[in-house]
């Protein structure tokens, strides 16, 4: 392919034969094009040195064939679209957004979708489907080479529509720029990942990027910052609300272990259950019912989908044959996110409720007491342990998250994982409910730069064995 093909450049430039793109220069080879996102000359020297023909650059820094544009993260993803030759456009995409709750709305909309015999990719946290087939992925949102490559993929294949967990990172890097979604849909905003944003308003407005890329939107106004979106944004908008008036209200709600169950009055008065857990779980699958409306699919079908849903990998996930007590393995990671799991569970535990978690290390490091101060109101017992270190050390997150954990609560500190998972199976009664907060869908730890195997479920059913 010419690089005139791909960006504007002076003619003789543009006659330049490209055999690939990156924004990594250790993974330039020869005859690539380097964008430069981070603006950074060693970068550039470096993409050189491996080979690159051409270099995208925001300043100039006398290398030769330099090409100086106004925004590199833009140019990359307007570039990598071209170079697969707008795939998403073959498609509608459907874009979930939120701290929590992305997953599982996504892969409750798949269900629907499938059901309604549509093929559909899925790109988001726990991995990428393609049409039924699983591929692994590294980031929520891939960078704009790896998924425009996935949405070239999933054309080849015969996907119709697409649906993916859009983060706030992707948006406010650009990951995302170029995209035109269907639907938009909003589940909540609570902190998370401030370490990045710095305040919950540069969060919030990097969410809300998503809905300036989309024709319709799916908006949960119970969540204030949703309310306040809904107020703001200018397309074609659906609001759900469980205490609201709203175009999708859920009432006669009934929260059990297994299940949740609820009436939908929007056009039509249906019945909706969903095989998952608690509040959250209808807020999820409402968003679903919406989003299922808005691409005009049948409501009978959305209903059957949702009932025979067999639930996302670490999320409320309850593992099997564990005795007369519970284990449940949740991502909950943020202060909301762990509220509304520990809610989820209070409400059906027969005996003891007993929450294992930690904090990532590297991370917002504010919501680390939060957490303690979260897991202290609601569960009995309390296993403060490891998540991903990372490059801290692990006592000294430990210690954040004690500043907030009540002093008369029930607890225990065990910094390695598996010996805290061990010790709460250890000292499980009957109808107790564990639940492990934080890994969720992950098989790894990252201690240090390393990532290490590390599966919960081998663990438990380990112990117990």
């Amino acid at each position: 392919m010419k690089l005139g093909t791909i960006i504007a450049c002076e003619s003789k430039l543009g006659q330049l034969e490209v055999m690939g793109i990156t924004d990594n220069s250790q993974k330039v080879e020869d005859g690539f094009v380097f964008v430069d996102i981070h603006n950074n000359p060693q970068y550039r020297a470096d993409a050189v040195k491996n080979g690159a023909i051409a270099l995208i650059v925001e300043n100039k820094a006398e290398f030769k064939n330099e090409i100086v544009v106004e925004n590199a993260i833009s140019t990359f993803s307007q570039m990598s679209e071209k170079w697969f030759g707008h795939p998403s456009k073959d498609m509608k995409l459907i874009g979930v957004t939120g701290t929590n709750g992305k997953t599982t709305t996504t892969y409750l909309i798949k269900e629907i979708l499938e059901k309604a015999g549509k093929k559909v990719g899925v790109i988001g946290t726990i991995q990428n489907v393609i049409c039924g087939e699983i591929m692994s992925t590294v980031n929520t949102t891939p960078n704009a080479f790896e998924l425009n490559r996935l949405f070239s993929i999933m054309r080849e294949k015969g996907c119709e529509y697409v649906v993916m967990e859009v983060s706030s990172h992707a948006l406010e890097m650009g990951r995302v720029d170029g995209l035109h979604f269907n639907t938009a849909v909003f589940t909540n905003l609570t902190q998370d990942h401030l370490d990045y944003h710095l305040n919950m308003e540069n969060y919030y407005l990097a969410k809300k990027k998503l809905f300036s890329m989309c024709d319709n939107a799916v908006i949960n106004i119970d969540d204030e910052y949703g309310k306040r979106l809904f107020g703001e944004i200018d397309c074609n908008k659906v609001s759900i609300s469980l205490d609201n008036v709203a175009d999708y209200i859920a009432k006669s709600i009934n929260l059990q272990p297994q299940y949740a169950e609820y009436k939908v009055l929007s056009d039509e008065i249906e019945h909706i259950r969903v095989n998952l857990p608690g509040k959250f779980s209808v807020y999820n699958s409402l968003c679903a019912v919406a989003v299922a409306d808005i691409l005009s699919l049948d409501r009978e079908n959305t209903i059957s989908a949702l009932r025979e849903f067999s639930g996302v990998k670490g999320r409320a996930e309850v593992l099997k044959n564990t005795g007369d007590f519970t284990v449940v393995i949740d991502y909950a990671h943020t202060p909301d996110g762990l509220k509304s799991i520990l809610k989820t569970f209070r409400e059906c535990t027969k005996n003891r409720l007993i929450l294992l978690f930690g904090c990532g290390g590297d991370r917002d490091k504010t919501k680390r007491p939060i957490m303690g101060e979260i897991a202290s109101l609601y569960a009995d017992y309390v296993i403060v342990t490891s998540d991903n270190p990372r490059t801290e050390d692990p006592s000294s997150i430990i210690s954040d998250i004690l500043k907030g954990l009540l002093p008369q609560k029930p607890h225990k500190v065990l910094e390695k994982r598996e010996q805290a998972i061990k010790f709460a199976l250890s000292i499980a009664q009957k109808d107790d409910i564990i639940i492990l907060a934080g890994k969720g869908h992950e098989t790894y730890q990252i201690i240090g730069k390393e990532k290490i195997h590390f599966d919960e479920r081998e663990v438990v059913y380990s112990a117990l064995s």
